[in-house]
């Protein structure tokens, strides 16, 4: 009896633990913390964003280059990016940086970066400078802030037909309201017709655009007759 006794003081009193469901709870909670939180799936057209700009920008990147060094010995200067403050997704502020030329559309092809780091998207309105009335005003939701930026957009490939319907505003909001990959492609290969389009058609035109009525006129010919 006395060594039993012994026994049980040498022990003392059991520490107290929690119920077996309590302690499961207790490890779920924290391997929940622990864990990381699941990155967003990628959409369709953020995919197409990341795999095309990211192959175009791989492409124009001799030539992005080249016209950096000229810009740079021309000016003399080690600056041959503007920096402008631009409005994103929704409503988020960001740098938009571009070569100081528009040469070959080079200032808008420096921009692939920003379509690859997300703060562009190779399709959207153009982006708006911060404090812009078109970017909604009174803290009111707009649609512009539920759109990404573009690198080119409905607006830039249609508002050169001078229609009523084909204003810039009106563009933009036709997009927001019907966009989706099969209208960014079709886009995207208008933007990339149009100035082939254009460049076929200059010399046609131009050697027009220098003839007037007296060229046309036969040797000898007089206004009298």
């Amino acid at each position: 009896m006395r060594t039993q006794r012994r026994g049980q003081r040498g022990r003392g009193p059991r520490p107290w633990q929690p119920p077996r469901a309590s302690r499961l709870t207790t490890a779920r909670e924290t391997l929940r913390t622990l864990t990381p939180a699941p990155l967003p799936r990628p959409t369709a057209k953020r995919t197409l964003d990341v795999l095309l700009g990211s192959a175009l920008l791989l492409l124009a990147s001799p030539l992005l280059a080249a016209a950096a060094l000229a810009l740079a010995v021309r000016h003399r200067s080690a600056d041959v990016l503007t920096h402008s403050p631009r409005t994103g997704l929704h409503g988020r502020p960001f740098v938009l940086r571009s070569l100081r030329t528009r040469r070959l559309k080079l200032d808008v092809t420096s921009r692939l970066h920003h379509v690859v780091r997300g703060e562009l998207s190779l399709v959207g309105p153009a982006p708006l400078a911060p404090g812009d009335v078109r970017n909604g005003s009174g803290g009111a939701r707009h649609w512009r802030q539920e759109l990404k930026p573009g690198l080119t957009g409905l607006a830039q490939v249609r508002h050169r037909s001078g229609m009523p319907w084909d204003e810039a505003a009106l563009l933009d909001q036709h997009y927001a309201e019907h966009q989706g990959l099969r209208l960014d492609l079709a886009i995207l290969a208008e933007a990339v017709r149009a100035p082939l389009r254009r460049a076929a058609r200059a010399p046609r035109w131009r050697g027009k655009a220098h003839l007037s009525d007296t060229d046309h006129r036969l040797p000898g010919y007089r206004t009298a007759e």
